[in-house]
């Protein structure tokens, strides 16, 4: 899925650049994120429409000294949504959770109604976050991260119920490249999205009492969720798996590490491989591209030690920090001339990415 999202250029945003205020934005990578933070506009209700609402609020938070719209989206009544720090940048909205929060004010104020649409459209890009950063974010209101009254009444018991919002599904079949999306069977028992049973929750509860249990809102149940992925993920980077042995779907040696046995009966166990993600078209690469392919291949270049080239880590935008950092790792590769250029072709890609 992908969400429609107003650009700061089209809302007639004031640039980043030269903005010497010490909030300003800075690239977090989105593996950071691990909260959704709901906002409201204040006691009074907001009658702005359009593009005003994202100006006024940029007029505001400028005049408190920060660089420009503390949120990272905001969204009005219509069910627009206007970027503000976007999906990368250090958020101006929760003390202690700027990083790992993303936040988006819903335009409504006091007692207003927030709209059907308003609801939906900050539900979907609750789910898109979730695509991005690979792990399933806690729902959380503004007064669940510092004092506040924020979000009003009306958003907050909103956002305990789940986030619903009629006429609205939630995406099925994954969340974010990379986020296993299978189940595994080991001694006749399914482990893995989609897997249930009280075997999943014993699992679940030995992860809380390893110390891996921040992914859980309300604790494990018998159902395997991305909570559960998340948090066995967490345990197998704890015993020094990595890549696709740390995906978050049990394995032999890491369940027996878990539960000090095996359940179950037999002793089968299949575990499909991953499919490598394919190669999207060298269209996608050089001057002027911004998308998520950039994004990825910087982090897979940085993963794989080229992060000297990247000043404040790889983004969306094609840069010629990307560029060096692909032409030495195609050098390392030992390839030379055309083999070497600083863009990635099919085969670039696979030994990076995939």
């Amino acid at each position: 899925m992908s969400v429609k999202i107003i650009s700061r250029a089209t809302w007639g945003a004031k640039p980043w650049d030269n903005d010497p205020r010490s909030d300003g934005p800075a690239y977090v990578p989105l593996s950071s994120r691990r909260e959704f933070f709901v906002h409201y506009d204040g006691a009074h209700h907001v009658g702005r429409t359009g593009y005003a609402i994202p100006r006024a609020i940029e007029a505001q938070h400028l005049t408190q000294g920060w660089s420009g719209v503390g949120y990272h989206f905001v969204v009005d009544q219509a069910g627009n949504i206007y970027e503000g720090r976007g999906w990368t940048r250090t958020g101006a909205h929760c003390p202690g959770h700027n990083v790992s929060g993303l936040g988006v004010q819903i335009a409504v104020g006091g007692d207003q109604e927030p709209s059907e649409a308003a609801l939906a459209a900050c539900r979907a890009l609750y789910d898109e976050a979730c695509q991005r950063a690979g792990r399933t974010l806690a729902k959380r209101g503004h007064r669940d991260g510092i004092a506040t009254q924020c979000p009003g009444t009306k958003l907050y018991a909103w956002v305990q119920a789940g986030m619903p919002a009629n006429g609205y599904k939630p995406p099925t079949g994954g969340t974010a490249p990379g986020v296993a999306r299978y189940q595994v069977t080991i001694n006749g028992l399914s482990y893995g999205y989609g897997a249930e049973g009280s075997h999943v929750t014993r699992v679940g509860e030995a992860l809380i009492a390893k110390g891996h249990g921040d992914a859980y809102e309300v604790g494990p149940g018998p159902k395997w969720t991305d909570a559960d992925t998340e948090a066995y993920a967490a345990y197998q980077r704890s015993l020094g798996f990595s890549g696709a042995d740390a995906d978050g779907v049990p394995g032999e040696s890491s369940l027996r590490s878990l539960l000090g046995t095996l359940p179950g009966k037999t002793t089968t166990t299949t575990r499909p491989k991953p499919k490598p993600p394919a190669f999207p078209g060298r269209d996608k690469f050089g001057p002027g591209k911004r998308n998520t392919y950039v994004t990825r291949l910087g982090e897979a270049l940085v993963a794989k030690g080229y992060s000297s080239f990247y000043k404040v880590g790889p983004g969306p935008k094609w840069s010629n920090a990307d560029r060096n950092a692909v032409r030495a790792f195609q050098r390392a590769q030992g390839w030379t001339g055309a083999d070497a250029d600083g863009y990635p072709g099919p085969e670039t890609w696979r030994r990076l990415v995939a």
